[in-house]
């Protein structure tokens, strides 16, 4: 191709389009008709997603909460934290002590996918270990700690 059809296919593509936004302005404009007044101009969300109904909960058909029963979710249990260089990691022996950052007696915290539910203690039943918790974190809680 040369570079003077290289332009011209490009004029003609500007042409096309050009035309095409004419004839959509016509069509918009003849459809409104003449004493039609100009809409009120309004966000791209508002136009493309309508609000969903508010709702308390109390309209939740009982069968719904069935749904997700059965969804496997990851609890995890922290008792502290710590940063080590891999050098240190690397020394880590049977009978090693790592220093966590949570203090003996202090809540552990209580995670469900990664996200804090909830604080507790450690309890110990029939030789095993568990969790008693003792403070729930209410939504309004958790989306505080969010935005932090």
């Amino acid at each position: 191709m040369t570079e003077g059809n290289e332009q011209d296919s490009a004029t003609t593509a500007d042409d096309d389009w050009g035309s095409a936004l004419a004839e959509q302005a016509q069509a918009a404009s003849t459809q409104a008709g003449p004493a039609a007044a100009p809409a009120a101009p309004s966000r791209a969300g508002q136009r493309i997603f309508q609000p969903l109904p508010s709702s308390i909960g109390s309209d939740v058909a009982p069968g719904d909460i069935d749904r997700v029963l059965d969804v496997p979710v990851q609890l995890t249990a922290e008792l502290g934290r710590t940063r080590i260089t891999i050098k240190s990691l690397l020394q880590l022996s049977q009978g090693s002590i790592v220093e966590l950052d949570g203090l003996a007696g202090e809540p552990m915290d209580v995670l469900i996918n990664g996200y804090l539910i909830a604080q507790g203690e450690v309890v110990v039943v029939n030789d095993k270990f568990g969790i008693r918790l003792t403070d729930i974190i209410t939504p309004s809680e958790r989306i505080q700690k969010l935005n932090r």
